[in-house]
């Protein structure tokens, strides 16, 4: 029986997302999980907004999205764990994806792989984020108000859901220019390297491709989004190789 000796990470492939070509882009994602090889995979990492909007009831969940969920369930049916952080956008999840046997994980998740140290997480306020996205972010995560939320017909509820996303960035093609040491994610990153040993911080969020070696000689690794191609990235026991797929013709 082969080692399981890879690591899977991916982060804001916003299925959903009225940009670009929808269709294509959950197409590309199926094709990615079912790329994994599960027999030398110990653990998948999906690290926010993979859906661009996603609100579950008590008892309903949104329709569509089966090939995802069918190639999520195959692998861990085959030993692959799952993990998963709520990202901005995917953040009113409660307990379908456990229910298929997703584990989900709270930012920063300090984890061990191959013998380093990882810090994980969407990476949405973390750091010196400005006040009035930590105010929005407590109102998404506001249990009293996701109750209200989830008293509106999903008719309502998912049109209002999809609108706010459609006038996101990504909905404008908005390309964000991450500010290097300037950034919150950046500072954050540092300041938990003087308190603990971490060998890699991996993020999505900001929807850029970065990779920065940080003062302590930690790498900070910032997954891009998948509007326009099929970024992964894979830890095989010694070093991150980063994977990624063009659209498709």
């Amino acid at each position: 029986m082969a080692e399981r000796s890879l690591t899977f990470f991916a982060s804001d492939v916003h299925l959903g997302l009225d940009v670009s070509d929808p269709a294509d882009r959950e197409a590309r994602f199926v094709r990615f999980l079912r790329s994994v090889p599960a027999d030398r995979t110990a653990a998948l990492y999906l690290l926010g907004d993979i859906w661009d909007f996603w609100y579950e009831y008590r008892d309903v969940v949104p329709k569509g999205y089966v090939r995802v969920f069918s190639a999520l369930v195959d692998l861990m049916d085959a030993g692959v764990k799952v993990c998963f952080f709520q990202g901005n956008h995917d953040v009113w999840t409660y307990s379908y994806f456990e229910e298929l046997g997703m584990v989900r994980l709270e930012q920063p998740a300090f984890v061990t792989i191959g013998g380093k140290s990882f810090c994980l997480g969407h990476g949405d306020g973390l750091g010196p984020v400005p006040a009035g996205y930590r105010f929005l972010r407590s109102v998404f995560h506001c249990r009293p108000l996701q109750v209200m939320f989830s008293m509106l017909h999903p008719w309502i509820a998912f049109r209002l859901g999809n609108g706010w996303s459609r006038n996101n960035r990504l909905a404008r093609h908005e390309e964000y220019v991450f500010r290097g040491e300037d950034e919150p994610l950046y500072k954050f990153a540092c300041e938990v390297s003087e308190s603990r040993h971490v060998d890699y911080f991996v993020f999505g969020h900001y929807h850029a491709d970065v990779r920065m070696t940080l003062p302590s000689g930690a790498e900070l690794i910032v997954l891009k989004d998948w509007i326009d191609g099929s970024p992964y990235l894979y830890f095989d026991g010694i070093s991150m190789v980063g994977g990624y797929c063009q659209k498709s013709e």
